[in-house]
């Protein structure tokens, strides 16, 4: 008998257990992730299925009962590795709790953890991370949930964080990315031309943008416009209608804002907000 093939849907929600994370239930097949990050870890268990991914520029699968952690602020993609699609639950833990957590492990400050390029084949860690997910989601006894929260987060850290690699860079282009993502950043309802970002570090188009674009995966109009959608999501959970969070951010209509955001979360903005 052939698997049954998954559906894209998808269920955002948070917990007063684990403040500032949000959490994600969610099955998909036709959906494909365009490029992005998170200011958080994204911490995943595949449920069903599996999940390819480029992540660091290798091609990634994650399988049933895998982790695929991605580090915060690391461009990632996302779409099915076989053809039933994929089944997962994700946690995204703000990079302040795994960072106390750490500390409190080898009781001592600790640099920021970092963890494997390829997706986690740990069953007993599996385990723990969906067993904490579900019960977070049921919110039917919150000492049991935190406690398995706490228990999934430690043993993650404690078997599978290592040092961040060095990334290699010239010594002039950490200013220069700096200066520009701070032009991109200032207003993001600002029309900037590609020529005036390049004023800004004395470079010309071509090598700004090939030098953004080397140094954070994401040519500048693509990185801004991931700044957009994680700046949006404060004002959509505070209830602010679509179409005011579309035009606040810069997008310049709401199906604009729309169609980046379903690419990057996997629903609607209307639908996010309202789980």
């Amino acid at each position: 008998m052939n698997a049954p093939l998954f559906r894209d849907r998808a269920r955002y929600w948070r917990s007063p257990l684990l403040p500032g994370a949000d959490m994600v239930t969610a099955e998909y097949r036709d959906h494909t992730f365009a490029p992005h990050w998170h200011d958080a870890y994204a911490v995943p268990v595949i449920e069903a299925g599996a999940e390819a991914y480029t992540y660091r520029g290798e091609r990634q699968v994650a399988e049933t009962g895998t982790v695929p952690v991605i580090n915060p602020g690391e461009i990632h993609t996302g779409s099915r590795a076989i053809e039933t699609g994929w089944r997962y639950r994700v946690t995204y833990v703000p990079v302040d709790f795994i960072q106390s957590l750490a500390n409190e492990l080898a009781g001592r400050t600790q640099p920021m953890p970092w963890f494997p390029v390829q997706a986690i084949r740990d069953p007993d860690l599996a385990r723990r991370v969906l067993l904490a997910h579900r019960l977070l989601e049921a919110e039917d006894d919150p000492l049991a949930a935190e406690t398995a929260l706490v228990d999934a987060l430690s043993t993650l850290i404690a078997r599978h964080a290592q040092q961040q690699p060095e990334s290699v860079r010239l010594a002039a282009d950490s200013p220069r990315i700096a200066t520009m993502k701070a032009r991109l950043a200032t207003d993001l309802t600002e029309p900037i031309s590609l020529t005036a970002l390049a004023q800004e570090v004395g470079l010309s188009t071509f090598h700004a943008a090939r030098l953004f674009t080397r140094e954070t995966g994401l040519a500048p109009h693509a990185w801004r416009n991931q700044l957009r959608l994680q700046r949006a999501l404060a004002p959509l959970r505070a209830g602010v209608p679509v179409t005011e969070v579309a035009a606040a951010s810069g997008f310049t209509d709401q199906s604009h804002f729309t169609r980046h955001f379903r690419r990057m979360f996997g629903v609607p903005p209307g639908r996010w907000q309202a789980s």
